[in-house]
Formats: structure tokens, sequence, C-alpha cells
């Protein structure tokens, strides 16, 4: 009752208010800033810490400073002014070691709390010993006591709750608690005075200033306070556009600007959960994959590959409607889906996308059709999860990219067959070499001039347990897929080495290497190491590797083939003319063989155009002085065009069919010249040359 008889009777009430709107502003920003330096670090952090106690100090010391002017003890007053702004360094200074503790996570936020409020105690008590009233002063210790024990007591609760959030409204309860420990100090301490005036003095300050220096205090405390807000919002106004910025970064895709996998994922799961809410609903995912895009990026270089990809995002986004989603999940790799009842609205969508995909992009001067392959699952029919819709749309869209007939594919039980059977020999591969179950045969290359055996072709086979003899056009994609290529083109190397060392001519060994071979492995260690243990001279072992291999990573493999060739090992190009830029392949890298693909062979008896291709190459091998084998000869008219055309060597089952080692050595042991072939009557290839002569 006397602190509220003292709040009543002896303050002018509108100054108070004045003073509790400043005390609540103050307080309110103050809570905020301190939120905001806990959620930063480092510098950071002291930079939010500071602005902290200098909203608090000025806040804390503005309500003090106009509740006294409110006082009247009924006798003129005076202030001192160096005590006065003493008083308001305290509060700055003592309210930021407060709540510079209160942020250390290895204390309780509570002892931060009773720093600021003994600072609220020690501002108020210098502020009060600057201020001089014409009168007798007298104190009474059991308020003061209060006082303190109020300030330091609501302030350690109100930082512990601003700290903690032990409810749901802690922050405004924090707000709260913090003008009760300003307030409840102020008027505590203030009902502990009692004044009685001295009659003979009669000069102090006019009350009309006292009021006037109230309103003054006031507005710069609400600037104050004001510019912390400010500070809070334009920090909150950069971290929400940075949170905005982040979140379209993890929602969508960098180069195209469409939504990502994350973004796809969400959306397929909500409409799949819309879908089992409506029986008449149904899902479709549609998974689209670019035909041509490597040859893009081979072609014209990868900044006019990340164009195709935008071209073909814009088209994709333009062309969606209601209930239609498009993503790109990667690469040149793109997703739909669609939201339909009838059969009819799927096929539209699916139609639109055929025809934008199957448009020419226009690169600078440079046009082309990339085409594109087209896989559909619809749920609940083909899956009844996201991961199985989409893995059987997968499924579908290879089914469309191996045949070249269609380029939209619907998903089928049967493909999930096909795809276990698959998964079943790439796990059976992985095995192979520890089981023997591979294994080398060996094709006959024969001089066209003489029909004297130059050398052999390493071919692999592997004979599977159950399957049995499975062709490489089947395992080897496999391998190169699962990554066991790796280990089974070492095998190879290391097998065709050690074997063709144990012969007694100097018969070249031809050894073909994949892609991934060069992407993945040291290989010219690797042949070097094999070469050092089997014992095989250099001289004789040749390399085949294919023009789309060069294509993939031209200067990396360039000179890697040179590495290889200063071990003496002589390298040849194979499927010469199928590549995309072979006159180019040949000036780059000065090659040993030129191997013309089997598919000129197989046309040259009944096309013009064919014959005139193989004429080209062979004379392009002569000016180069690059010696040239034909591929695919299984006919004696093949063999006798080649004659005429002056073709250095040629290999196919005219020639010789391929003969696992057993028995190109039980033909040796014949007395024959090993490794002679024979042809497909079993006739020697020597003497069908010699009659044919």
């Amino acid at each position: 009752m006397r602190v509220i008889s003292c709040i009543a009777t002896e303050h002018n009430l509108w100054l108070v208010l004045l003073a509790a709107l400043m005390c609540v502003t103050g307080c309110w920003v103050t809570i905020g800033l301190f939120d905001r330096a806990r959620k930063t670090a480092g510098v950071q952090m002291r930079g939010w810490l500071f602005l902290t106690a200098v909203a608090a100090g000025s806040s804390i010391w503005c309500t003090h400073f106009i509740a006294m002017l409110a006082y009247q003890p009924g006798a003129p007053i005076t202030f001192d002014p160096v005590l006065t702004m003493v008083s308001l360094v305290i509060a700055i200074a003592g309210t930021g070691a407060g709540f510079t503790l209160a942020s250390d996570k290895r204390l309780a936020p509570e002892w931060g709390g009773c720093v600021v409020g003994l600072a609220i105690s020690a501002m108020h008590y210098t502020g009060m010993m600057a201020y001089h009233v014409a009168g007798i002063v007298e104190w009474d210790g059991s308020y003061v006591a209060a006082s303190l024990v109020i300030s330091a007591a609501f302030s350690a609760v109100a930082v512990g709750h601003a700290v903690r959030r032990p409810y749901r409204r802690s922050h405004d309860l924090a707000i709260g608690l913090l003008v009760l420990a300003i307030v409840g100090l102020h008027f505590t301490a203030m009902a502990a005075v009692a004044v009685t005036p001295l009659s003979f003095i009669t000069t102090g300050t006019n009350p009309d200033i006292l009021v006037a220096m109230a309103v003054a205090v006031a507005i710069v405390g609400l600037i104050v306070a004001a510019t912390g807000f400010a500070s809070y919002l334009i920090d909150e106004r950069g971290r929400l556009e940075s949170f905005e910025r982040l979140q379209h970064l993890a929602l969508n895709d960098a180069l195209t600007g469409l939504p990502n996998r994350v973004s796809f994922n969400d959306r397929l799961d909500h409409e799949i959960d819309r879908a089992r809410e409506g029986e008449e609903t149904m899902t479709a995912v549609i998974v689209i994959d670019l035909d041509r895009f490597k040859e893009i990026n081979d072609l014209r270089g990868h900044a006019a590959g990340d164009q195709a990809l935008k071209i073909v995002a814009r088209r994709l986004a333009k062309l969606t409607g209601e209930g239609e989603f498009v993503a790109r999940l990667g690469g040149d790799e793109f997703a739909a889906i669609k939201r339909f009842k009838d059969q009819k609205d799927l096929l539209g969508l699916v139609s639109r996308l055929e025809k934008s995909l199957f448009e020419p992009l226009r690169l600078d001067d440079f046009e082309i059709a990339a085409g594109a392959s087209i896989g559909v699952a619809v749920y609940p029919r083909d899956g009844a999860d996201r991961e199985r819709l989409v893995s059987n749309a997968d499924l579908a869209m290879y089914r469309a990219k191996n045949d070249v007939t269609r380029a939209v594919c619907f998903y089928e039980s049967a493909m999930d067959e096909t795809a276990r059977a698959r998964r079943a020999l790439a796990t059976d591969l992985r095995q192979a070499i520890e089981r023997g179950e591979l294994s080398l045969h060996y094709q006959v290359q024969t001089s066209v001039p003489t029909g004297a055996t130059c050398g052999y072709e390493a071919l692999l086979r592997w004979t599977h347990p159950v399957h049995g003899m499975i062709p490489p056009v089947e395992f080897i994609p496999i391998a190169e897929e699962n990554g066991s290529i790796m280990a089974i083109g070492e095998w190879v190397l290391r097998t065709a080495c050690r074997q063709a060392a144990s012969w007694d001519n100097g018969h070249k060994i031809a050894v073909n290497l994949s892609p991934v071979q060069f992407a993945h492995a040291d290989l010219a260690k690797l042949v070097h190491q094999i070469l050092v243990e089997t014992g095989l001279s250099p001289k004789r072992l040749e390399l085949e590797l294919t023009e789309s291999t060069i294509v993939a990573d031209k200067v990396r493999t360039l000179h890697v083939l040179r590495q290889i060739k200063a071990l003496g090992v002589t390298i040849a190009i194979d499927d010469f003319g199928t590549g995309y830029s072979s006159l180019d392949t040949l000036r780059s890298f000065p090659f040993d063989k030129i191997k013309l693909d089997r598919s000129f062979m197989a046309d040259v008896e009944r096309s013009p155009q064919a014959k005139a291709i193989i004429r080209a190459v062979l004379t392009l091998g002569r000016s180069l002085d690059i010696p040239v084998l034909a591929e695919g000869v299984e006919t004696h008219v093949q063999l006798t065009i080649l004659q005429v055309e002056g073709c250095n060597e040629a290999q196919g089952y005219f020639l010789g069919r391929p003969k696992p080692i057993d028995q190109i050595l039980l033909i040796g042991a014949a007395g024959l010249d090993v490794p002679n072939e024979r042809s497909a009557a079993e006739e020697p290839a020597r003497m069908r040359l010699s009659r044919q002569a």
C-alpha cells in the first residue's frame, strides 16, 4: 500500500504513464534483440548483444529519468549532470554484461538475469544520488532491500524464460517480467524515500521545464528503441530472403529453374495420398530421358548442353496445366506427374510431351532434334508407393530407349521379370572370375595380300553355370554399369598377355578396352605391370579402342594413349567410320592401325556407297601410312574386293571363327602355323588365298 500510495499521491500520473510506455516498448525491443543475438555466433553475436545493451540500458534509464521527473517531493529539485550520465553508462554496461553471460551456454541464463537486475538497481540509485531535493531525505532500508530483491529476481526469471522458452508464450512472458523488474524496482525504491522540505530554500528547476525534459527524454528513448527495432526488422527481412533463396535452391534445379528431385518426391507423395482418398483419381509418373544429349555435349561442348537443357525445361514448363507437374531429376533426365480420371487426359499430356521433346533445338548456328525416351507408370495399377512407381516408370523408359520404333512405353509387368533377370546376371557376373566361368577365344587376323596370320584378337566369353554361353553384347553393358568391368578388363588383359607369351611365334595379340577403363583406372601403369609379369614383348600387344571412347574425354584419353604408346604397345582404332569425328580423331593421335567397322563389309557386295567408303578409308590409310584391317569378312566376294582395293589385313568368319586357347595350341602341335585358323569349311586360309591368286 505504501508503494501504491507513493505512485498515486506523489507522482504526476501522466508522466508515469509515459514512463510505462517507454518501459514496455524498450523491454519488447530488448527481448527481441537478445533473441536474435542467441541465434547468431562470433562477431555477429557480439554486434547484436551490443544493440541489446544499448536498447535495454537506454530504455531503463529513460524510464527511470521520466519517472523521477514525475515524482513530486514537494520541494525544489535539481540534477547533477555528471552522475546522471554515469547512471546511463551503468545501465548500458551492466545490462550488456548480464545479457552476455545469459547467452553463454556454459552458465545458467538466470545468472545473467541477476546481473541485469543488479545493473538496473545500480543505475537507479546512482540516478538518485544525482537527484538533489531541497529538503531532508530519509531512507527506509527494508524498502531498499526489497527493491534489490525484486529487480534481481524478476530479471533472472525474465531472462530465463527468454532463453529456455518453457512455454509457448515465454517470449511475451519474458517481456512482462522484465517490465515488472524495472517498474517494481523504481517504485519500491521511491517508496523508501521520505522528503521533509526546507522552507527557506525556494529555488529549483521550473516544473514546466521538467515536463518538457520528460517528453524529450521519452522521444529520444523511443528513437533509440525504434533504431534497435529497425535493425531487427532489416535483419529479419534479410534472413527471410536468405531463407527463401535457400529454400528455392533446395527445392529447384539451379540450371533450369524447374523443381528438383526433392520437390518431385514431395509432390508425388502428395498426389499418391490424394489418389488414395479419391477412388476415381489416378496418378501417373512419366520419366523422360533425352536421347541425343550426349551428342550435343560432345559436338558443341557443355555450354551448349546447358543451353539445350534450359530450352527443354522452358518448353516443358509451358505445356503443363492443372494437375500436372514437371521436374528435372538430374543430368538429362526429367519427370512429370499427372493427376487424372480419364485415360484420355494422360494420353493428351504424353502426346504434348512427345511433340515438344522432338521439336528441333536451335543452339546458335546449330540445330538438332534431341528426341527423348518416355516411360509411364500409373498409380495404383503399376505400384503402391513412390519408389515402386518411379522404378517401374524407369523400366518403361529404358524399354522405349532400346526400341527404335517407339518413343513412349507404358509399364508392363513383364518388364519386372527382365529387370530381375538382369540384376541376377549382374550378381553372378561379379563372381564369374573367381568361379572360373570366363574364358578367352581368339580370332585370327590375316594378311590380305599374302594370307599369312598377322595376329589374333582376344574375345571374352562367359559360360554361365545355369544359362550356358551368354553373348558379350548382353553381359558387357551390365559389367560397365555395375563397375565389374574394371576387374574383368584387367583379367582379360593379363590372361591374353600370359597366353600369348607362351606361343613360339611372334604374332600380335589384340585386346579391346572399355571406355570405363579409361575413365577410372591408371591404365598405362596397369599395362606396364602386366607386360612385366607375363614377359610379353610390348610390340606384340595391340590395344583397341573405339572412337566414342576418345570423344567421351578426348584430352585425358589421348594423354593415356601417349603413355601406353611410349611403352612400345601399338594402338588400333576400332569400329572406324561409325564415330562422331573420325578424321579429327586420326589427326589428333598417330594410331598404328585402323579397324574398319564390320557394317561396311556387310553391305559392300550390294551397295556402291559402302564400297566407295571402303575405298576412301583405304586411300586415307595409305596416305597416312596407317594399315587398315577390315572386320566382318564372311564371304569370298568380300575378301576379293579387299584384295582388289588393296586392304592390308582382314578378320571374320570366312577367315576363321573364334577358338579357345586349347584348340589353338592343338593346331600348333599338329605342325601348322600357330596360331593359324581355318574357315567355316576348315580349309586353311593361306591355301584358299593362294588358290584365289
